[in-house]
C-alpha cells in the first residue's frame, strides 16, 4: 500500500490549458487516494534540472509538448509504445530513475473503438509529425492492416514507412493532394490545431470515414467543419485525452498501463463527467 505524501503533476510549455489536473483529481478521488496532482510550466532546456529537483514524495509525471522526446531520451526504461514512437508522455518515478510510457497510443486506440472503429481494414492519417507517429502505432493496435499517410512533404514521412514495417502493416505515404484516394474506415488528423486544407478537406471527407482530430481546443476545427458539411461524423480529441489519462492513472497506481484499476468503470465515469462538465 502506498503511504505518505504522494505528488504528481503535468509538465509542458505552455501548460495553463491542460485539463490533466481535472481528470487526475477525479480519478484519485474515485479511488479514495489523497494524492496531489498539479501542473508546472517546464521548457525542454529546463527539463533535466527540474527532474533532478524532485524528491521521494514524487510518484510520477504526465508530460506534454515539448517534452515527449527529451523524456524518452532521459528514461531508464521504455514501454513498447514509447520505444516505437520515441515519445514519452508518462513517467513513473522509481529510486533508480524514471520509467517511460506512451499512453497516447493506447488512448487513441481506445478512442477509435469508442466511436465504433473496431478491427478496421484501412486507416488514413493526415500529417507526418511526432503526433502522426503515435497515430500510426494506434491504428496498428486497432487492427488496421493498411495505413495511408497523407503529408504536405511525403519525404518527411519516410520514418513512418519504416515504422510500419516494424509493426507488420502496409504503410503508404502520399501527398495531401494525391488523386484517386481509396475509401478508408476512419481518418486520424494529426495536424496542428486550426489547419485549414481549403477545398481539399471536402474531397478528403467524402472518402475518409469518420474523423478523429487529436485537437480538442477551438472546436470545431476547419477539418471538422468540412467533415460535417459532407455528412460524415467528426470527433474531437477529448476521448483520446480521457483514455490516455486513464492509462496514466493505471501506471501511477499499479505500475502497468495494461492492468485495469479496481472499479475502473466507476473511475472512468468520474473522469468523463468532469471532462464533459468543464
Amino acid at each position: 500500500m502506498l503511504t505518505g505524501r504522494t505528488r504528481l503533476a503535468v509538465w509542458g510549455d505552455p501548460i495553463a490549458h491542460s485539463r490533466s489536473p481535472l481528470l487526475h483529481a477525479a480519478a484519485y478521488g474515485a479511488l479514495g487516494l489523497d494524492w496531489e496532482y498539479g501542473r508546472r510550466q517546464v521548457s525542454e532546456p529546463a527539463f533535466p534540472d527540474a527532474l533532478n529537483e524532485l524528491d521521494a514524495t514524487w510518484r510520477g509525471l504526465s508530460l506534454t509538448m515539448p517534452l515527449k522526446q527529451v523524456a524518452a531520451r532521459s528514461a531508464i526504461s521504455l514501454d513498447d509504445d514509447a520505444r516505437l514512437t520515441g515519445a514519452v508522455n508518462t513517467y513513473l518515478l522509481a529510486d533508480d530513475g524514471p520509467r517511460g510510457y506512451n499512453t497516447d497510443v493506447g488512448g487513441l486506440a481506445r478512442a477509435l473503438a469508442e466511436i465504433g472503429v473496431e478491427a478496421p481494414e484501412r486507416i488514413r492519417i493526415l500529417g507526418a509529425g511526432a503526433t502522426a507517429t503515435s497515430a500510426l502505432v494506434a491504428a496498428a493496435r486497432a487492427g488496421a492492416a493498411a495505413i495511408e499517410v497523407l503529408a504536405r512533404r511525403p519525404e518527411a514521412a519516410i520514418a513512418l514507412g519504416a515504422l510500419g514495417d516494424a509493426l507488420g502493416v502496409d504503410v503508404r505515404v502520399r501527398p495531401l493532394d494525391a488523386p484517386e484516394l481509396p475509401v478508408v474506415d476512419a481518418t486520424i488528423a494529426a495536424l496542428p490545431g486550426g489547419t485549414d486544407l481549403g477545398g481539399l478537406a471536402g474531397d478528403l471527407a467524402s472518402v475518409s470515414g469518420p474523423l478523429v482530430d487529436v485537437v480538442y481546443g477551438g472546436w470545431p476545427t476547419p477539418l471538422a467543419r468540412a467533415w460535417e458539411q459532407a455528412g460524415v461524423a467528426a470527433h474531437d480529441g477529448l476521448a483520446m485525452l480521457l483514455h490516455q489519462a486513464l492509462l496514466q492513472v493505471r501506471v501511477f497506481v499499479g505500475g502497468d498501463p495494461a492492468v485495469p484499476l479496481d472499479h475502473e468503470d466507476a473511475v472512468l465515469a468520474e473522469m468523463r463527467a468532469v471532462l464533459v462538465g468543464d
